[in-house]
């Protein structure tokens, strides 16, 4: 693995055995990232089946490296990861979920290095999967060596089981059906969920709520073929015309989302929320810098970090008619295509909005064209919002432990997973602890993770097995 002759030092606020140890073993930790990160598991294509396993594997003997027993599940296509460390039933039992397998990555995009051919610069690990979520797992992985070697004992605080799964990137799709047939097996007190974001680094925040999602395809077909745009154009219906009138329905002038019911069951954010995300002292220029992104635009009456972590969103992600590449034919296309996300708050349900997707699509689509509407509602999450109590508490001061005790402030995740799922199999609270940023690039080129989130975030979740220790079981 590269890096540059000078790197930054890691994070030093944290002067304790747990700092002490993860800054001393800081080259131990990314190499072993970027050992994993060689792997390209990308679940989404089938050729990388074989690496997928590779991937599930080298985790299992990593954590069997730290002294939990494992075992690799299979439901569907993907395998998952399962860990476990019972050290006294009497004691509360904490399940870890996140994934290994990653976003496929486009090579020509990337500017930093190849996206499995990991390189360290200027403090940050390069490399597909990095942040997104490997890196969140070898924060687990170094947080318990970091526990241990601060307890001075053979085991850890607290009874430990993992899950980490091989199909997130998929949406989950058979994650609700393993949960079910290991419901016994991986039951627990508390549910700690590691794929998620924190907002700006040095200045820790606790994510108190994640987004549901789901997603839909539109397709509209115009003429039977493609048809030459002088000799039809005119009364022949146009699909992209069709497509585009729909999609551009779907807001109103003031960014408000129009489909009928959408935001009826939407819980308002209340004052003490409020205070909470505007506590955070967030810089929209400084996150229009960090994110790449040109402008802010979205829902009016609203914050960014309330439109990116409390309120529903609609995107079009993919947008395909015609030719793409390759010299014009001059011709009025068969069909056009949209990929469609849509981000879900508490109050509403995944299910319910496919219904109000399949309706306003059915009212608002022009005469003349067929379509079809997709909506894989076996990989639709609902949104969640952690309950205040003690578990919450025992990870407020992790963090602050982790961070160098400075305060900890309250924040969302505006990206999905199945943490709703997981609280709801076993009814439990669900914690978030995570170690990407912003700027970390996920699912897009050059990604990567910074090296001083990373350690700070092992740190965290040394503490946090001593912090849930000390909460009586429910």
């Amino acid at each position: 693995m590269d890096s540059t002759p000078s790197q930054p030092l890691p994070h030093e606020a944290d002067p304790s055995g747990v700092g002490r140890f993860l800054a001393d073993n800081r080259a131990a930790v990314l190499g072993q990232l970027g050992e994993w990160v060689r792997i390209p598991s990308v679940a989404s294509q089938p050729e990388r089946s074989v690496d997928v396993e590779r991937s599930a594997r080298w985790l299992a003997a990593a954590m069997r490296e730290v002294g939990l027993t494992t075992e690799i599940l299979w439901a569907g296509p993907s395998p998952t990861v399962v860990g476990e460390w019972v050290v006294d039933p009497a004691k509360p039992t904490v399940l870890v979920y996140s994934h290994h397998d990653v976003r496929h990555a486009k090579p020509e995009e990337w500017a930093e290095t190849e996206p499995f051919q990991p390189v360290l610069r200027d403090g940050r690990l390069y490399g597909r999967g990095a942040s997104d979520a490997k890196g969140q797992v070898i924060a687990h992985l170094w947080g318990l060596r970091a526990h241990l070697a601060d307890r001075g004992d053979a085991g850890p605080a607290v009874n430990l089981k993992y899950v980490v799964e091989g199909e997130e990137e998929l949406g989950s799709t058979h994650f609700a059906s393993l949960l079910a047939q290991e419901r016994d097996r991986l039951s627990c007190d508390v549910v700690v969920f590691s794929d998620t974001l924190q907002w700006k680094d040095g200045d820790p925040a606790v994510v108190t709520s994640m987004r549901g999602m789901t997603g839909a395809t539109l397709t509209v077909t115009g003429p039977l073929r493609d048809v030459h745009s002088g000799a039809a154009s005119g009364p022949t219906p146009n699909p992209v015309h069709a497509l585009v009138t729909v999609l551009a329905a779907m807001h109103d002038e003031d960014g408000r989302i129009t489909l009928p019911g959408f935001t009826d069951d939407v819980e308002e954010l209340t004052d003490e929320r409020r205070a909470e995300l505007a506590d955070l002292a967030f810089d929209t220029d400084v996150w229009l810098e960090r994110t790449e992104t040109r402008s802010v635009t979205g829902e009016a009456g609203y914050s960014v970090e309330e439109r990116l972590w409390a309120r529903p969103a609609i995107e079009v992600l993919t947008l395909l008619a015609g030719d793409p590449t390759g010299f014009p034919r001059a011709v009025i296309p068969r069909e056009a295509t949209a990929e469609i996300s849509i981000r879900t708050v508490p109050g509403q349900h995944v299910a319910a909005v496919a219904d109000q997707l399949r309706r306003f699509v059915g009212a608002t689509m022009p005469e003349g064209v067929e379509y079809e509407l997709t909506i894989p509602e076996e990989s639709g999450q609902d949104p969640y919002v952690t309950p205040d109590g003690p578990a919450l508490d025992a990870l407020v001061r992790a963090m602050e432990r982790g961070h160098g005790s400075r305060t900890a402030g309250r924040m969302g995740n505006a990206g999905g997973g199945p943490a709703e799922l997981l609280g709801r199999t076993f009814d439990v609270p669900v914690l978030f602890i995570g170690t990407g940023l912003p700027e970390d690039h996920w699912h897009s080129s050059d990604e990567s993770i910074d090296v001083g989130m990373l350690l700070d975030g092992a740190a965290s979740i040394a503490y946090l097995w001593d912090e849930l220790a000390d909460v009586e079981r429910g």
